[in-house]
């Protein structure tokens, strides 16, 4: 009996690991192709949020990098030069930064109230009674270059978060859809088991793994928009805290230079 029962015993465990290595190809990709269409169609628009999402994070991560270099590269320009002229030069190659588009505003308003001191200057030399002619052009408001900068530090930020509220909304709806999903799929599970009358395991458990896929995908959805999202904004601050801090440098070279 020993020596006819270790051949069988043999074939038996090697059958019983044929079984258990079988089901454990039952991967996640066979759970969605024999999913129903609901759970399809749920997971398509999963599936649709995520790449839009991953297409916004790598896109803004990209932009942001080259955002910090052009604007570390500006900034050197800026405290190296002795003209604003000087500045304007180099501002074309360094568009990306968000301190050309505040240094713009501020330039442009600078240069305007410049322009028309000039021009008063002018008109009272030529005056019959000429008054005597300013030793340098003066600002005729400081607040108005102020609020200049301000109008265009409103402008980059609005920049900066642009397609952000998309990741917002992915992180706050996805879970939802996943769990919307999962519940009508539990309630088609149930309602095969009624229609069958059987509440064996085998009959229970391919409809509940069924629901719980869109749960996983919308979690699989929601976790990196959040985290991209918190990543994201907090540069986004950053970005603003120095737009202020140039706002301020500027407005005090034109307090040192023009009033």
């Amino acid at each position: 009996m020993r020596t006819l029962g270790s051949p069988y015993l043999a074939l038996l465990l090697q059958g019983q690991g044929g079984a258990v290595a079988e089901g454990s190809g039952t991967t996640i990709l066979k759970l969605v192709a024999e999913s129903s269409p609901l759970s399809k169609s749920v997971l398509l628009i999963l599936g649709l949020l995520s790449i839009i999402s991953w297409s916004i994070i790598l896109y803004k991560k990209w932009t942001f990098w080259r955002s910090a270099r052009q604007s570390a590269s500006f900034l050197d320009v800026f405290r190296r030069s002795n003209k604003f002229s000087e500045v304007q030069a180099v501002c074309r190659s360094l568009g990306e930064s968000p301190l050309v588009g505040l240094f713009q505003a501020g330039y442009a308003e600078l240069t305007a109230q410049l322009r028309q001191t000039s021009a008063v200057d002018t008109a009272e030399t030529q005056a019959p009674n000429p008054k005597a002619a300013a030793s340098r052009p003066t600002l005729k408001s400081l607040p108005a270059v102020d609020r200049a900068l301000m109008r265009a530090s409103v402008v980059e930020v609005n920049k900066l978060e642009k397609r952000l509220p998309f990741l917002a909304t992915t992180a706050s709806i996805a879970p939802f859809v996943g769990l919307f999903g999962t519940v009508v799929g539990i309630m088609m599970a149930f309602q095969g088991i009624g229609a069958t009358g059987s509440t064996n395991l085998s009959v229970v458990a391919p409809g509940i793994a069924d629901a719980l896929i869109a749960t996983a995908a919308g979690l699989v959805a929601a976790i990196p928009a959040v985290v991209a999202y918190n990543h994201l904004t907090n540069r986004v601050r950053l970005f603003a805290a120095e737009m202020d801090d140039f706002a301020m440098e500027f407005l005090n070279i034109a307090e040192r230079n023009f009033t």
